[in-house]
């Protein structure tokens, strides 16, 4: 057998490294026209804005819990920013210590997805933030009450009034989701490091780009695609094959309770796959913790595909690069109570 010179292997080895490269480059090439960065500044609102004002005052109304009717329960409760914008909980809990029957999705970069809740019944975040004021098993509040409760407070009246200048009558229900949704718009988390990699860095580990190869020759990408990796449009859980029911509970037909359209049985919303390392438990249903076993049941449910251990280990790893910077939010100081302020009912 011939030896090789040292110059012969060098020539190899760049050769090698050449073809490895554009591999990669077709790779991230391929990524780019699947996948978006999430921005660094908040998206345009269609039917809002972002200002300072209604930020500041969207955020004293995410955390005060006097906007339900208990005085316990805060957007915060169920959408927690310090737990990846989720509740760490099968599903959440409110009035009356009730178990909602869905699990919480996360907050952070919801403004980048078509509609909001598992089965898209909110078109954005302004309506979604009215939603759970009035449903008796989370704040069980009333749009009055409500009112009634900002109204006897002068530091919100005037908070509402620097937010929507010019208005006549600035506190109302409507401003109250504007100035949510405004400071919810801005709870994006850029800069993950496979943003990084859409960008040209090289900040992936060999597993992790496996691992997306695997994300998008498998089919994940199909329906986990765009800014926010899912989001975007709904399907069938259980396309091939229907998990069982403690995955998918048959008490819950998704997006048929909105449309009451047969084909949208069992339906929901893709989920967002940003920051999915820190929003465990996974589905609707909210029983599953471990993010291989979440890879694991999709493929089976959705791609009709047995993975291997190491395509799940390496699918997994993949998805724990989508993890981006999360803002610091200050709790903000709220307005003391007044004795026009309407008092906590119990439960």
């Amino acid at each position: 057998m011939r030896l090789l010179t040292l110059t012969a292997i060098t020539a190899l080895a760049t050769a090698f490294a050449g073809a490895a490269s554009a591999q990669d480059d077709d790779l991230r090439e391929f990524a780019n026209e699947l996948f978006d960065p999430i921005p660094i500044t908040p998206p345009d609102l269609p039917n809002n804005i972002i200002s300072r004002q209604r930020v500041d005052l969207g955020a004293m109304l995410f955390f005060d819990p006097r906007m339900s009717r208990s005085g316990l329960f805060s957007c915060q409760s169920c959408h927690n920013v310090g737990l990846g914008g989720g509740d760490g909980l099968e599903t959440s809990i409110g009035h009356g210590w009730q178990a909602g029957p869905r699990n919480s999705p996360t907050v952070y970069n919801a403004v980048f997805n078509i509609a909001q809740f598992w089965d898209g019944r909110a078109q954005d975040l302004m309506e979604q933030a009215m939603g759970p004021v009035v449903a008796g098993v989370e704040m069980n509040n009333t749009p009055e009450r409500l009112l009634e409760t900002l109204n006897s407070m002068e530091e919100y009246v005037t908070a509402f009034e620097e937010a929507f200048p010019g208005e006549e009558d600035p506190v109302t229900f409507e401003n109250f989701a504007r100035a949510i949704e405004s400071f919810e718009a801005t709870l994006i988390t850029p800069n993950s490091r496979f943003d990084q990699y859409l960008k040209g860095i090289d900040a992936l580990t060999e597993q992790e780009v496996r691992g997306l190869e695997s994300f998008i020759d498998q089919g994940c990408a199909s329906c986990h695609a765009g800014i926010n990796m899912g989001g975007e449009a709904y399907y069938p859980f259980g396309l091939v094959e229907r998990p069982g029911a403690n995955v998918l509970p048959e008490g819950d037909r998704g997006r048929f309770q909105v449309t009451a359209t047969a084909a949208d049985d069992y339906v929901f919303r893709a989920s967002p796959l940003r920051n999915i390392e820190l929003t465990a438990p996974y589905f609707h249903s909210g029983v599953v913790w471990s993010l291989e076993e979440a890879v694991a049941v999709m493929g089976v449910s959705q791609l009709g595909a047995d993975l291997s251990e190491q395509e799940i280990e390496d699918i997994a790893a993949f998805l724990r690069t989508l993890t981006g910077e999360i803002p610091e939010v200050v709790h903000p100081t709220l307005p003391a109570s007044t004795d026009a302020t309407p008092r906590p009912e119990p439960m």
